[in-house]
């Protein structure tokens, strides 16, 4: 009778025992979910950008991860280095002006292309004949699977003189690599290896 009390005793402790282990067990998982739940919202909310509406209301933005719109900066960069370096008119101020703003976004070539047209006169052309110059961005493929990254860009540039109007179809290839942000480079690339590959008249137009 007494061995049969022992054999109950044993058995009561070993079950006690396993109890606590579950539970403990239990108790683990909980604390672990409960963390990973704190450190998911920590840093969801880290991802959140609040904004104040003229003082007023409040907005929530959401910041989205940076390597999904390079592909769109790259493209915006090369854009407005394009606009910058082609779009002319005949004052010699502005030229200098949105040549100055081109170079911030490109290296030592974008220099030597505008270098080697100062010294062939066309600069100083476009200002005598009083000519308009302006360019329109057809499209900018660019490759992004290998860096730097490989970029060609089709365009037309549009050289409007007192007389008529011609329109050239313009052709350039350049590499992009990533560089720091600022004022003068906000999309935070610059050019390398700029050159023009075609630029021919397409059409001449009397006015």
């Amino acid at each position: 009778m007494e061995f049969k009390t022992l054999r109950n005793i044993e058995n009561s402790f070993k079950q006690i025992r396993l109890f606590t282990f579950v539970f403990a067990l239990l108790c683990f998982g909980v604390v672990g979910l409960v963390v990973y739940q704190s450190y998911s919202f920590a840093e969801e909310q880290r991802k959140k950008i609040y904004v104040l509406d003229n003082g007023k209301s409040l907005m929530v933005a959401l910041s989205q991860d940076m390597s999904i719109n390079r592909p769109v900066e790259a493209r915006e960069h090369v854009r407005r280095f394009h606009e910058l370096l082609f779009t002319l008119a005949p004052d010699k101020n502005a030229i200098e002006s949105n040549v100055k703003r081109a170079f911030n976004m490109a290296d030592q070539s974008a220099f030597d292309y505008y270098k080697d047209l100062s010294e062939k006169g066309y600069y100083n052309r476009i200002i005598s004949g009083n000519i308009q110059q302006r360019i329109e961005v057809d499209s900018v493929v660019a490759s992004f699977s290998n860096y730097p990254y490989e970029v060609k860009t089709f365009a037309r540039q549009f050289i409007i003189r007192s007389s008529n109007l011609t329109i050239r179809s313009l052709v350039t290839n350049c590499s992009l690599v990533n560089s720091v942000r600022s004022d003068n480079n906000p999309q935070g690339f610059t050019i390398e290896k700029f050159n023009v590959v075609e630029n021919r008249d397409i059409e001449t137009v009397d006015r």
